[in-house]
Formats: structure tokens, sequence, C-alpha cells
């Protein structure tokens, strides 16, 4: 074989690839914006091929250029960006058309589905008109009654109940879920032959995700679409995608097959982000391996290897150009495809030990650990808490048409040093019981005692304000919870200020605050937009500290934040945790953070816990169909094992407050209900179960049938 022929060349020659065969083929592709500090090179020189009934899945940080490479391909960039390089769909040239030849693509020859549903659409239109509009398009001899037919089709293949009835509603009358799956519609409505997904699951429950995936799949089944999947869950990448193109610093650092990124990868950065990713699947509680830094500047040159920065086996040869993306050494033939830009990537090969090149901190030791749960004090109790609002109906007069049932009927406790979850889909109210715990009045329904005192009993403002003290909350976007007007000094003096501290204490508690969640302290007098998003969620981490509550309520705390980043703000909240004594309430979708965090855990459904216990018990024994379904849908960073997984897929979304279930809420998605006899599926439709436990120290579950099968047609498996 020769030695100067092309990697490409030899698996041509080997019969493994012809390029030819791609249906969508990238060469070099640059992207620069002009911006206030200068040319930001975004994408440089991007490389690949996509072939016909494959999947693609591009992942990486924010900001390394996976969002504008797709947009760059459907030529959806504004005027003002430079594109240079080689897009070619089935050979023809696609950068340069005009605006008006691109509408000829897309849509129809490349289709695409973005992060944010409801932004996608248009508001005004009903979803009927939009998905109509699309086929109109690049259809226009097809006929009125043809196209409403393909509408109704459409509907149904991606899932929505009642599908020519659905045509008339209008996107706002929809789910997320069911808004991103009408996307899914619109997208394959003129079976495309290259389909991209920009995080086409980032703003979803677990249980809408794996649906939408699932939507996904069977598009790519019935159109034998090729498949780009832009995310940042290295779980979802593992069951969907054939090859991953892992991305850095606006270039690929690192290409191949699923097996060859998961199981042997020779790039440091994808070791570092395969190890920031929480297991759902394990009860390892180590701390998580965080990548320190963050991405370079791209408004400045790139000297050396754009990682060197952040890497932990970076040397003097690191910083003098950078590596190019080339096969890694020692591979066969049918993997030439694997491809790293590290010139370390031989040392990474077959080395068991690879992945201990990031450091992960020693687990913090909390002097709770040794102390027995019932020994501890109850830093916090709700006993039969509920909110209900009313349903109104009428313009003038109001009548009342019902009741959403928020929060129906909470009881639980939190004790010294623990974290307790609330999981659950979205509706569920988790968030609602965030806010009651958090308002502490009289006048709600139920008691919530916070440090012995209860909320029907502090009646005066004085009273109420110490309570506060004793409990703060952490949002879940550090951008919108920061005042961008202050600096942080202000926005931590706000809270001790209002405690009548004096200024020179002020000074010295915002520097140990600083410290406290690893920043710097002469950055003091900087605004939040100066901060990345996770020096950001450290400022209100540092802020709920700020007057040493004894409760920090956590609102999906690392929900918005990248897997490396995330990792870090795991870390330190389990190292607060120890050092402080704090005890947490958190809310999360995010099932791999809740095990790895949580030492116990409450599942909600429509405003009722259907399954509480230690978090361990629930996690490797659930007893509730419907924490089977929620996880079984969390995606596992390991391809065969993800690709054997039995998912349960549920069935259409929560029910509507106005026609509320009788009995067990949960029955009409059931996969337990679907499954069982006549006489059974009566008793779960007339009454109510209890949370009640089978023994006593065990979990406690609202079901009549725990050990109950799941209906097959509501299981999945891609092998």
């Amino acid at each position: 074989m020769s030695t100067n022929t092309t990697p490409a060349e030899r698996l041509r020659d080997a019969g493994l690839y012809a390029p030819g065969d791609a249906v969508l083929s990238v060469r070099d592709l640059n992207v620069r914006f002009n911006s206030e500090n200068g040319v930001v090179h975004a994408v440089r020189g991007v490389d690949f091929d996509l072939m016909p009934g494959k999947t693609l899945g591009i992942v990486g940080e924010s900001g390394s250029g996976k969002s504008v490479t797709s947009m760059a391909i459907m030529g959806l960039l504004p005027e003002t960006a430079d594109i240079t390089g080689s897009v070619r769909f089935k050979g023809k040239e696609l950068l340069g058309l005009s605006d008006k030849a691109m509408c000829k693509h897309r849509g129809s020859d490349i289709a695409m589905v973005f992060q944010d549903p409801l932004s996608s659409l248009t508001p005004v239109y009903t979803v009927g008109t939009q998905i109509i509009e699309a086929l109109t398009v690049h259809n226009p001899t097809m006929s009125k009654q043809a196209k409403e037919a393909r509408a109704v089709e459409l509907l149904r293949m991606v899932g929505i109940p009642s599908p020519k009835d659905r045509l008339k509603a209008f996107p706002h009358e929809f789910s997320g879920g069911m808004r991103q799956r009408v996307m899914i519609a619109i997208a394959i409505a003129n079976d495309p032959r290259v389909l991209i997904a920009d995080e086409p699951t980032t703003a979803l429950d677990v249980t809408i995700q794996a649906q939408v995936l699932e939507v996904l799949h069977t598009a790519q089944e019935e159109t034998g679409a090729a498949v780009v999947m832009i995310t940042h869950d290295l779980g979802v990448v593992a069951g969907m995608a054939d090859d991953i193109m892992v991305m850095y610093a606006g270039k690929p650092v690192e290409t191949g097959t699923v097996e060859d990124i998961y199981y042997n990868p020779r790039m440091p950065y994808t070791l570092g982000l395969l190890g920031a990713v929480p297991r759902v699947d394990t009860s390892d509680k180590q701390s998580l391996v965080p990548i320190e830094g963050t991405p370079p500047n791209l408004a400045l040159p790139v000297l050396g290897c754009s990682f060197a920065a952040r890497c932990p086996m970076v040397s003097d040869a690191c910083l003098h150009g950078e590596p190019e993306l080339i096969p890694v050494p020692g591979v066969e033939a049918q993997t030439l495809g694997h491809k790293a830009a590290c010139i370390k990537a031989e040392e990474l090969s077959g080395n068991a030990d690879a992945h201990k090149i990031f450091h992960a901190p020693p687990k913090p030791v909390s002097k709770f650990d040794g102390v027995t749960r019932l020994e501890r004090q109850k830093v916090l109790e709700l006993k039969d808490v509920k909110k209900h609002f009313p349903l109104l109906k009428g313009a003038l007069i109001k009548r009342r048409i019902g009741t959403v049932k928020a929060v129906d009927g909470l009881s639980f406790d939190i004790r010294e040093g623990e974290c307790v979850s609330i999981v659950g889909e979205s509706g569920c109210g988790k968030t609602t019981t965030l806010l009651e715990i958090m308002e502490f009045h009289p006048d709600q329904v139920g008691e919530v005692i916070i440090g012995g005192v209860s909320n029907k009993v502090a009646t005066d403002h004085k009273t109420k304000m110490a309570m506060r003290k004793e409990m703060q909350m952490v949002f879940q976007d550090p951008t919108g919870a920061l005042d961008p007007r202050f600096t942080v000094y202000e926005v931590l003096a706000e809270p001790l200020e209002n405690l009548g501290m004096p200024k020179a204490a002020i000074r010295k508690r915002i520097m140990e605050l600083m410290k406290l969640v690893g920043l710097q302290p002469d950055h003091v007098n900087r605004f939040p937009n100066q901060f990345s998003g996770g020096q950001r969620q450290r400022i209100g981490i540092a802020r709920a500290l700020a007057v040493n509550p004894k409760l920090v309520v956590l609102d999906e705390p690392v929900s918005a934040l990248d897997v490396s980043v995330q990792a870090g703000v795991i870390n330190l909240l389990d190292k607060l945790r120890a050092e402080l004594g704090l005890s947490y309430l958190m809310v999360a979708h995010d099932l791999s953070v809740v095990r790895h965090i949580s030492d116990r855990v409450a599942v909600m459904y429509l405003g009722k816990i259907v399954e509480t216990g230690d978090v361990d018990d629930v996690f490797d024994n659930p007893r509730h169909p419907y924490t089977r379904a929620l996880l079984s849908a969390i995606p596992v960073p390991d391809p065969n094992l993800e690709r054997t997984r039995e998912r349960i897929i549920l069935q259409g979304d929560l029910p509507s407050p106005l026609d509320a279930p009788k009995g067990c809420n949960f029955a009409t998605r059931c996969p337990v209900f679907a499954a069982l006899p006549a006489a059974k599926q009566e008793k779960c439709l007339t009454l109510e179960p209890p949370l009640a436990s089978e023994e006593e120290g065990t979990q406690d579950f609202a079901c009549f049938f725990p050990d109950g099968e799941i209906d097959a047609d509501m299981l999945v498996v891609h092998a």
C-alpha cells in the first residue's frame, strides 16, 4: 500500500468507504464573525462525510462551534458571517448559493430540528397550517386534500394523539414535547436526505426526551435520512450515533465510531468530557472529574494546541503549532476514521488508566457521615402541604370550571447534612413545592416547619425574616437571577446589608465567600456578564451562603451548564455540604445528577409523591411504574449498554386538570396498567393507592401492583 495515499483513499481501496456515497460532504469549513474585539474564528476547518441512513453525533462544550457548523450548512447564518470551504449535497456545492437557491434545498433535501420549538413555530398559525406550508413550498402541484392527509399522517407518525383534530390547534396548546414532535413532523414532511437535530431534547423532561428520541429514530427509519445529532449529552449520542465528532475551540479534535470515542479515546479533552458525566446506573459517589479553566478566546490567534491551557498532559511540544487531526497511531484499516488532534494520542492507546489523567478531588467527609438519619435534627418538615389553583373561564364574569392541584398533600422531612431531591416531569408540582416552602406564610394549607418553627406561628415580620435567613435559594438560570447592573460585590453585599452588618465585616465576608466557591477575590468588582455560566452559578451559590443558612434550596442548579462545568459545580455543592453542614432540597430532571448528589429522593406525579426513599434503594429497585419509566429514559454514556437497554416509552402527556383521573392518577399512562386484566384495572381506576412501604425502613410507593409486567407496546430496545 502506498504511503502517499490519503486515509480516505486507503478506506476506499479497502472497500470500506467511497467518497461519492456520502449524502453530505463538508470540507475545510471555516466561519468568521466580526466583533468589537476583532474577528472571531468560530469554526476552523471542519471536515466530515455523512453517509445515508447513518447518524453523526457532534459533541462539545458551548462555544465549540457545533451550532454554527450546522447553521452554515443550512445557509442560515447572517450575511455578515465570512464562510469559506465546501459543503456538498450529493456532489452539489451549497456554499455560495443565494438564499433563494438554498430555499429549494432547505426542508426538501436538508431539514433542521431546532433546540427551542416554541420560538421556532409561528404562534399565530395553527400547527396544520405550518405543516401544510412546508409541503406547499416544495410541492406546489399537490392538492389541498393530499396535503391535509399528509399532515395528518405526519402527526400520527410522530405520535400526536387525535392528529386530525390537532391540526387546528395552535403551538401554545401543545406541551413542550408535543411541540418538538411537531417540529420533527415539519422537518420530515418532504422526506429529506439529511436531518440536522440541534440539541433537540435539551429543554425536555427525561420521559419526553425518550419519546422525542424514539420519534427521531422512527423518522430516520421511515425516510432513510442521514442524521446530524448536535448535543452536549454523551448519553444521547451513545444510543443514537454511529460516528462522533468531538469539537473544541471551533475545530474537530477527535473523530471516530461511537465505539472508538467511548472505549478508546485518544484526546485528553474527550477523556475529560466522559469523566465529567455522572452515571445513573452506578451508586459510586466519588467526586466527578471537572475540566478546569475555560476555552480560548477565538478572537486571538491559536498558536499551540487549543486545549493546552486545560490539559493535564501538556508539555512544551504542545505549545508550538496546533496539532492536525490525523489518524491515531497503530490502528487497523477498518478504523482509519478514528482521528485525533493530539501529539499524545499514542500514549493514550490501550492505557487502562488513561481516564485518571484528570484528577478528581477527594470525596468530602461530613461530620454527619457517621450519624444515622434518625439521630439528626430535622431542618425542614412538611405536613400535608397543598396548593390548589382555581381554573376560571369567562371574559367579564369569571366562573370556576376546574381546579389545578399543583401540590396535593405533601409530607416529608429533611435532616441535617442531607440532600433530598424531588424529581418528575414538568407540571408535576416540583417548583410549586419549593415556592410554598420559601413563602413560609401562616395562611398556607398544611404546615411548613423550619428549624422547629412552624409557619402557623410566623405571623410577624421579624419571625418570618429570621426563618428566611435559615433557608436560601439557588436558581436555575444564574444570568436571570443576578442583577446585571450590580457588581459581584454589590450582589453579595445586599443580603448582608439587610442584616445590618458593618461595612468592614461585609467586605471580609465577601472575600471569604469568593474563596469558598472557588472564584478569584479580586474579581468582585466585575459585572455578572464578565463571567462564564459556571462562574455565574458559583456567584449565585455564594449569595445563597452569605447569611449562613442551614437549608439551601436548589432549583435545577446545573441544568443550564455544560457537562464539564456541571461537574465542577456538583463537586462544589458536595464540598460545601460537608464543610458547612448544609442541607439541600433540590429539584432536578437529570436523574444522573440526582443519584450522584442526593441521599434521598421523592418522585412526584400530578402534585403527589408516588415513591420516596433512600436514593440507592429507589434507583436500584424502583417499585412504582412511573419511577421505572423515568429511570429507563435516562441515557447512559455507554454505547453497548445503551443499545441493549429496555426503554419504557410513556404514551401521551400529563392529564388535564379538567379531566383529572379518579383512582390512581397515573393509570392513564401506566405501562403496568395496560397489561393488567380487567378486574385489576378496575381497582386502579376506582381506588387511590396510598403511599406506603411493604417493609419497615424501605422506600414508600403508591401502587397496587408494583411487580406487574410492563405492556410490550411500551417497551423499546434498539439492539
